[in-house]
């Protein structure tokens, strides 16, 4: 039985409308799915806003931040698992789908191959991942949060993979590290970057900020 979440408003998880389409564009792609394995499920997982979901397992490789995922109830399982060592650790298809959003640039590009392999070794149907366009300089904020960004994903590498890829979070150039807006005043350039959203970006993910990649399972 799933604990119900603490009442955190999406505003106050998304501070802007882009991540409020972000949170849409996850729903959708989902939308056909009923158990999801969230890997690298951070403190607070965009999942606890996907309410259809029957049965999700949160994965972290970090012991406090998955003591935060404890404590916000998303997820009906938890695990804590270095995100490098899926092998072995799931069975094939053990899940209708598999969502990594913000992980797979905290690998190295060739440890990412493999991770993005096992995660659609997993999924029986879907895999869902969401990443920076391009390689965005990150650092950890404490010893051993794996929150240093070690690789960059284009649009061309999610779709050599077979993922359909959409931008998101508006054009590139408007925002940095941790997707936050760039210039001020702020509340200016968030409308600019939302109309840019919708109007653009996810049309073109190669001048996005993120890319949001979906890669349906042939079993």
């Amino acid at each position: 039985m799933k604990s119900a979440p603490h009442k955190v408003g999406i505003l106050k998880m998304f501070p802007d409308v882009s991540g409020m389409l972000y949170v849409l564009q996850l729903r959708r792609a989902l939308r056909d799915c009923r158990t999801v394995l969230d890997v690298g499920c951070g403190g607070q997982s965009p999942l606890r806003y996907v309410r259809h979901l029957t049965h999700t397992m949160g994965l972290e490789g970090h012991a406090a931040t998955l003591d935060k995922a404890r404590s916000s109830g998303t997820h009906d399982e938890y695990c804590e698992v270095d995100i490098r060592q899926l092998a072995g650790a799931f069975p094939k298809g053990g899940f209708d789908a598999c969502v990594a959003l913000d992980v797979v640039e905290h690998l190295n590009k060739e440890d990412g191959a493999l991770f993005l392999d096992q995660l659609e070794r997993i999924a029986r149907t879907r895999v869902v991942v969401f990443t920076p366009n391009g390689f965005m300089p990150q650092g950890n904020t404490e010893a051993g949060d794996y929150q240093e960004h070690l690789s960059g994903w284009s649009a061309e590498d999610m779709m050599r993979r077979g993922y359909v890829v959409s931008g998101a979070y508006g054009l590139k150039i408007l925002r940095g590290a941790y997707h936050k807006i760039r210039f001020r005043p702020k509340w200016l350039w968030v409308l600019f970057s939302v109309f840019s959203d919708i109007c653009y970006a996810r049309f073109h993910p190669r001048d996005a900020t993120a890319l949001f990649c979906v890669k349906c399972i042939d079993r």
